[in-house]
């Protein structure tokens, strides 16, 4: 069966956070055209995967389940998931309960009012519910990634996004290109809308990196990204003769 939306969800020891927001998911899923549900537990240690096996029996009996033997990173996550995505639009969100998966709704009906090609819908966190040095953290990222990359996206690293499957899978694929993608979707073509949606405190359990090696990465990263956009060379309309 093909579907229009697929949601995906990639967690890692997330075993007390995943029935409250599978169960969110269940209820906003009445509000949207034909859609499939998808959760990758990227090498948990947890009971995340018996949970979420537990949910595909009550809650969620279309779930599909895909696990990595190790935790492979969120990018590499993704990229499992919409590989065997049947949807033409693929919505993304966390598995801690910060994002509210309502959201997905009102981004999703965003895009069909947008009139040209099919766009990146970033979900932008306007009131962000983290620790003082969790915001000043990412305050700096966005605000350095901005200048930049000239992404024009005020948070590009939010988990909430809407984007049509084929546009992700053209793009060159590395760990860290899910806090890139208005940069590399600009690049590609593709327009940025940026959508107000909400944020909330964490569940339960903790993040899973810390400021330091957050920013190291990011900053590894960013450079990545500008050498990669500068060797990225596309010929645009291509004429038949």
């Amino acid at each position: 069966m093909n579907y229009k939306l697929s949601i995906v969800v990639a967690v890692l020891n997330e075993a007390d956070n995943i029935l409250p927001v599978c169960q969110e998911i269940a209820s906003v899923l009445p509000k949207l055209p034909d859609s499939e549900v998808i959760f990758v537990n990227d090498g948990s240690t947890d009971h995340t995967l018996d949970q979420l096996i537990e949910i595909k029996k009550t809650i969620l009996p279309g779930l599909v389940i895909l696990s990595h033997p190790k935790c492979c990173g969120k990018s590499a996550a993704l990229l499992t998931a919409i590989k065997v995505a049947k949807g033409e639009w693929i919505a993304t969100l966390d598995g801690d309960g910060q994002d509210d998966p309502i959201d997905i709704v009102a981004m999703w009906n965003v895009m069909r009012r947008y009139q040209g090609k099919p766009p990146l819908v970033v979900g932008v966190r306007l009131k962000r519910h983290d620790n003082f040095s969790r915001r000043f953290a990412t305050r700096f990222a966005n605000g350095l990634r901005r200048r930049l990359l000239n992404d024009g996206c005020p948070d590009t690293g939010a988990p909430m996004k809407l984007f049509m499957k084929n546009d992700f899978l053209s793009l060159p694929q590395f760990e860290g290109l899910h806090r890139f993608l208005p940069a590399l979707f600009a690049h590609y073509g593709v327009p940025l809308l940026c959508y107000p949606v909400h944020h909330r405190q964490r569940l339960n359990g903790f993040s899973k990196y810390t400021n330091l090696n957050r920013a190291l990465v990011g900053i590894r990263d960013l450079l990545g990204v500008m050498w990669l956009l500068n060797r990225i060379h596309l010929p645009g309309n291509i004429r038949k003769s």
